[in-house]
Formats: C-alpha cells, structure tokens, sequence
C-alpha cells in the first residue's frame, strides 16, 4: 500500500510539473515582446533599425510604423518561412490609443503599411537564420524602387 501511495504521489507531482512546462510554452499566456521598425522617414527610404534580431519559441509583437509620406512594404520572403504568424493587426491611433480595425492570420509575405499608419506582426520564429531579403519594392515615380534608394535590412533568429 505504501509503494501505490508512493507511486500515485509520484505521479501527481510529475503531472503537475509537466502542466506547468506545457503552460510555459502556452503562446496565448505570453507577454509578446515588442519590436517597433520605422519604414521610412519623411525623406528618408530605410529600415530603422535595419538589422532586426529574434529568438526562436519568444512571441513578438512586430511593430511597422509608416512615419513617411510614402506607403512602403515590409517583405522578406525568407524570414516568412522561419516564422508562425498567430496574427496581424492593422491598428490607428485614435485619442492616443492603438485602436485594431482589421486583423489576419495565416501565412503573410509582405505587409503594405500606409503613410502614418501602422500594423502589428504577432509571430513566433520557428528556424533559426539569417534572412538579407528584408526590402520595399514600392517604385518611385522615376522607376526605381525604395530598396534601390536604400530600403533594405537583415533579419537574424537565434
């Protein structure tokens, strides 16, 4: 009788240890860490920062704030496949707060942030590398595109 209580006793403890791991890994109980990357400037066609760093299992909320004139893209076809997007809002300021007025999930490749708007990547990296396609295509009118001008950056996941 003592080697059953021992036993269930056991398991209790391993069961309750492993619901704690699982809830670890859990995305929907973690506090996303929060990323912004300007895309543009007034003037000015870059990335900032250009080089973006990740840790693989972490959830990210991606910040893409247009401060530009211009509408410009985030598109790294690269760091697409090294990711699990669980969501991405399209948010606006309203009263000094982030109001969210659309949102999508499943696979996204490239993402359009509007002149003074933003947009929210929620993601999780899932490989590890290095992604140096992050660029904006959008062509200017003499026909180059704003990663000819100078738009382009690196992605790292560790």
């Amino acid at each position: 009788m003592t080697t059953f209580r021992f036993a269930l006793g056991a398991a209790v403890v391993l069961g309750i240890a492993s619901g704690a791991v699982l809830a670890a890994g859990d995305l929907s109980r973690q506090t996303p860490i929060e990323m912004t990357v300007d895309l543009g400037a007034p003037g000015k066609h870059e990335f900032a920062p250009k080089q973006l760093k990740f840790e693989t299992g972490k959830l990210y909320k991606l910040i893409l704030r247009n401060t530009s004139n211009d509408p410009h893209y985030f598109t790294s076809h690269a760091f697409s496949q090294m990711v699990f997007t669980r969501k991405v809002q399209v948010t606006q300021q309203q009263n000094g707060k982030a109001v969210t007025l659309a949102e999508f999930k499943g696979a996204i490749r490239e993402i359009e942030v509007y002149p003074g708007q933003s947009a929210e990547w929620w993601l999780v990296p899932v490989a590890a590398g290095r992604a140096s396609d992050l660029r904006c295509d959008i062509k200017t009118s003499d026909g180059k595109t704003h990663a000819e001008l100078g738009m382009v950056g690196e992605i790292v996941i560790e």
